[in-house]
């Protein structure tokens, strides 16, 4: 795969040339109801949403906090699978060319529809990507060679306690981009250090020429401009899932989306506003 081939190669770089930073933000494929999905992912990119986060509904989502287990649980009720979870993809595809989508999941699911037929289903529903929770890049030499064969990048997380040693062996394998865990736990947590990142940050883009998009525990604008003051995107989830815990209907989602994630995108531009400024001067 040649580099910039994909969405979000193409789209990094084009947040780059016009000196913006990314939102990516995370909803539950069929959370809060399945036939709202398609509908939400358009209204996130009519209202900032740089690249998409979609997570695959599974039973047990061990690095995902209660929030987005909840959201897991109230899919998987309503009878979401993987199937139609690249039905949704696809549908949204048909409105949207270009805007990324990143399937965010654990290897079970994968593994039950087969490595060669996920990487094949999701390419052609229009995914871009692929963030495997429990296939950290020691482990991914073979999901690594089958994405990339469909054009799939294979994301990976860095967390606070990833030795720098790990970090050098996963650098070169990492594509789209480098998704930093801003604090240890699970989504969710609220301990959100911003001023603690630039170092880490630093680290990995030692390593690595990659993006670096920053993840967990973010939840309000400020805390969005703060990181994303040394990152290059800022990844909104489990904040965005629990507001639409409490959407009774398509039109209260589509609501919410666009106060909520309207507001982050203020945030992220005025912080890209104030990088510009300090570049000129």
């Amino acid at each position: 795969m040649t580099r910039f081939s994909n969405r979000i190669d193409r789209r990094f770089a084009a947040l780059a040339e016009h000196g913006r930073k990314g939102l990516i933000p995370y909803v539950t494929a069929g959370h809060p109801d399945p036939a709202w999905t398609v509908e939400i992912m358009h209204a996130l990119v009519a209202n900032g949403a740089d690249l998409l986060e979609l997570g695959i509904p599974f039973s047990d989502v061990m690095a995902d906090g209660p929030v987005i287990q909840n959201a897991c649980a109230a899919a998987l009720e309503q009878g979401m699978t993987l199937e139609k979870v690249f039905a949704q993809v696809a549908e949204f595809r048909a409105r949207d060319s270009d805007t990324p989508v990143i399937l965010m999941g654990y290897m079970n699911p994968v593994e039950r529809c087969g490595l060669e037929t996920f990487s094949r289903r999701a390419a052609g529903a229009g995914v871009d990507g692929l963030l495997i929770v429990d296939c950290p890049a020691d482990e991914a030499v073979e999901t690594r060679r089958v994405f990339a064969e469909h054009e799939l990048h294979q994301i990976f997380l860095v967390a606070p306690t990833t030795t720098e040693a790990r970090v050098e062996r996963m650098a070169p394998l990492a594509g789209g981009f480098i998704y930093y865990v801003s604090l240890k736990g699970v989504t969710g947590s609220a301990a959100l250090d911003a001023g603690a990142l630039a170092p880490a940050i630093g680290s990995i883009r030692d390593r690595s020429d990659l993006p670096v998009a920053v993840g967990f525990g973010i939840s309000t604008p400020a805390q969005a401009e703060a990181v994303a003051a040394v990152a290059d995107a800022v990844v909104i989830g489990s904040a965005l899932v629990s507001q639409l815990d409490q959407a009774e209907t398509e039109t209260a989602a589509i609501e919410i989306v666009t106060e909520y994630i309207g507001g982050i995108r203020a945030a992220l531009d005025r912080c890209g506003d104030a990088v510009a400024a300090e570049a000129r001067a």
